[in-house]
């Protein structure tokens, strides 16, 4: 038999070989972009229901971590032999008169603010005027009128017809009234979303236990596994709330310390720029910034200088800095702790889902997401890649 009748045979399995192989690189090909396909169909879609369904998700998420943070203070009412309901019902009424009294407690101050913002538009106005910067305004005006006509050049002009007079109606820059309305409005559904989270905490605080009783329940009959379930839901009900007390903690600490300095210097509505100090910090990276941003606004309108302005701004962000170097990386040590880049991310997904909420929400939630990846063997990868 001569060689090339032995080598074709061989030339043609090979060649069979290689087509099977390219065959299966292809169905894997396709199976990988169809799967990354319904990823983001995925991805797009509960993005969606979130936005679209904000107004149920948002106070079931927040009552959600309220009841984690006030959890460890029912719990310490319970050993003294309070019932749980009675327990959880002191909290949230402790919890909701000290809010109302802090928002009277504020109100002077919100008034005086209110009153004072014509007055404030005029000096900011003044200002503007004679440092030149409503000129560059009005360039900018002009452009964009030029830009305009141009463009209705271009398109053709409709014709006015005999013996009517073409009116042009000038919408004002910025409709202050529309936005008083608009706020009006918000304060309202606020009013009662607000009610809702309150009724809501109150029945987590004393249901106890009980989805942990179910979870573990469904964990299957075997005793080791039950075991396991109820370490695991504890470790990461202790992990959510510790991180939600460091958070109120820190907050407090950074109202309180704003407040005091402030009213060191001088400046008005001390406490009101404390208060709100304390609520931005629980922003990272934006927080910070918006306050420090309008306590200069405040600080230029009430004092007159740069240099003031720049002082007060400066006070802020010193404070602010303490806590996030120091304060809060010792109170955080034992807890799950995350990574810049996934928070970055966080902050970015929520504040478009859900607005000033989102941004509010958006660490907490992405700490007990990690804190439950860290403990379930399946989602263990994630978690990896939001911790540090």
């Amino acid at each position: 038999m001569r060689k090339a009748d032995v080598a074709e045979p061989a030339r043609r399995v090979g060649s069979q070989g290689d087509a099977s192989h390219r065959h299966a690189a292809t169905i894997e090909s396709n199976v990988s972009v169809r799967s990354v396909a319904l990823t983001v169909l995925a991805v797009a879609a509960t993005m969606y229901v979130l936005h679209w369904a904000r107004e149920a998700f948002i106070p079931i998420v927040l009552s959600i971590l309220i009841s984690y943070a006030l959890e460890p203070i029912v719990a310490r009412l319970t050993r003294v032999h309070i019932h749980r309901m009675i327990a959880a019902g002191l909290v949230v009424m402790m919890t909701g008169g000290a809010l109302g009294y802090a928002a009277y407690s504020l109100s002077d101050d919100v008034s005086a603010i209110v009153a004072q913002l014509p007055e404030a538009a005029q000096r900011l106005r003044r200002s503007l005027q004679r440092d030149g910067g409503n000129g560059a305004i009005d360039q900018v005006k002009k452009a964009a009128e030029e830009l305009q006509k141009t463009a209705d050049q271009a398109a053709g002009s409709n014709p006015t017809p005999r013996n009517v007079t073409r009116v042009q109606i000038e919408e004002p820059a910025i409709n202050v009234r529309e936005y008083i309305t608009w706020g009006s409005a918000s304060l309202i559904a606020f009013t009662g979303q607000a009610t809702l989270v309150f009724f809501f905490v109150f029945f987590l605080l004393a249901s106890g236990d009980l989805f942990k009783r179910k979870l573990v329940k469904l964990a299957g009959p075997s005793l080791e596994k039950k075991k396991i379930t109820v370490q695991i839901l504890d470790e990461i009900n202790h992990q959510i709330a510790r991180f939600l007390f460091v958070r109120i903690v820190t907050s407090v600490v950074v109202g309180i310390a704003t407040w005091i300095a402030f009213w060191t210097i001088g400046l008005k509505q001390a406490a009101l720029w404390g208060t709100a100090a304390g609520i931005f910090n629980t922003v990272p990276y934006f927080g910070p910034v918006i306050v420090a941003a309008t306590t200069a606004i405040v600080g230029f309108l009430q004092f007159g200088t740069v240099a003031m302005a720049a002082y007060v701004a400066g006070i802020s962000l010193v404070i602010t800095s303490i806590e996030g170097w120091l304060l809060t990386p010792w109170l955080t040590s034992r807890t799950a702790r995350t990574n810049e880049v996934a928070i970055f991310i966080a902050l970015i997904f929520w504040s478009f889902v859900w607005g000033i909420w989102g941004t509010l929400l958006a660490v907490p939630m992405l700490v007990a997401v990690k804190a439950y990846c860290d403990h379930i063997e399946d989602l263990k990868p994630v978690g990896e890649l939001l911790g540090e």
